[in-house]
């Protein structure tokens, strides 16, 4: 188990638990009583410590290493009935952007997001998560796959942003964004979108407009990092504390702007803590929401999503 800076008092208590239990089994001294304190004192711990986390410690959680990723998500709800789709049918097969079909229960999904790595290599291999526009291209031509057999759509956001190589730039990255987020606003499937861990600026937006927009307790959704937010803003990365403050990124404050729907619940301590559980979560808020679109007309699908995203940003005084 990894711990976070902030967490490194959950770490040491857990540590003494851990040797407590240890000798007392090792020897006949009965320790059940300096072990229960130490339990209790950990179980206070942590509830005082994730009651009340700071939007830069919600940032952190979303990049924890044990935290599940896109395919983790997919793999796990379709039950091994997924089938990856490759290819922009233009240039290459990004391996940032995963798609593919997929079935939860009897109900197909094309199944579309960024994929991380879990160590050096493969993050290398899926370019630390970060797509270029042949990936937004292998996304957008797999949503009108799904539109063709009338498939919903599920996409996974967990992005730093798009890649801002100079190769992605000739190969028309903000055109291929661009284009996605017109296509999606009519297309004639339900869209079910969720954040899962970061989604940072166009990068996460490409795949991201959706008939209802979810994001789990621990992620954040903004124009940019609050890293870089910072070294914009002081010329340095010390303020991005301030800056991660300053953006309303985290999930209660999008709630609260209607950028997103519905927040979902994370197991206590992050959906790292407990993988199972949080698919579990994930697979129920999913069908719920698509049992709800599927009642909808085509004509007032698109309607009520075009209506949803020309409402965000306007101010009534």
């Amino acid at each position: 188990m990894e711990y976070l800076d902030f967490e490194k008092p959950i770490q040491e208590l857990q540590e003494q638990l851990d040797k407590c239990l240890s000798l007392g089994k090792e020897s006949e001294i009965d320790l059940s009583t300096a072990c229960d304190q130490i339990e209790k004192k950990l179980k206070e711990t942590k509830q005082k410590i994730y009651k009340d986390l700071t939007p830069w410690q919600r940032v952190q959680l979303s990049r924890h290493p044990n935290r599940p990723y896109t395919l983790d998500y997919i793999n796990a709800l379709t039950k091994g009935s997924f089938m990856e789709l490759h290819g922009d049918r233009n240039v290459k097969d990004d391996k940032a952007m995963v798609g593919g079909l997929g079935k939860i229960g009897d109900q197909s999904f094309m199944f579309i997001g960024q994929q991380k790595g879990h160590n050096t290599k493969t993050r290398q291999y899926r370019n630390f998560g970060m797509s270029n526009p042949e990936g937004y291209r292998k996304a957008l031509r797999l949503m009108k796959m799904a539109e063709k057999f009338n498939i919903p759509v599920v996409t996974f956001l967990d992005t730093p942003g798009a890649y801002p190589g100079l190769e992605a730039e000739e190969r028309g990255q903000g055109e291929a964004i661009a284009r996605n987020i017109f296509e999606m606003t009519k297309l004639q499937v339900p869209i079910i979108t969720i954040i899962i861990g970061e989604g940072a600026s166009g990068g996460a937006l490409g795949i991201g407009v959706g008939d209802k927009v979810l994001m789990m307790e621990n992620t954040w959704y903004t124009v940019i990092s609050p890293e870089s937010c910072s070294s914009i803003l002081w010329r340095s990365w010390e303020y991005k504390e301030q800056a991660a403050e300053a953006l309303k990124l985290t999930a209660n404050d999008l709630k609260k702007l209607k950028i997103v729907d519905e927040i979902i619940k994370e197991p206590f301590g992050g959906a790292h803590t407990n993988r199972e559980e949080t698919f579990t979560i994930v697979e129920k808020v999913i069908l719920k929401h698509f049992k709800a679109l599927s009642k909808l007309t085509t004509e007032k699908l698109i309607a009520n999503r075009m209506k949803k995203y020309s409402e965000m940003g306007v101010y009534k005084g």
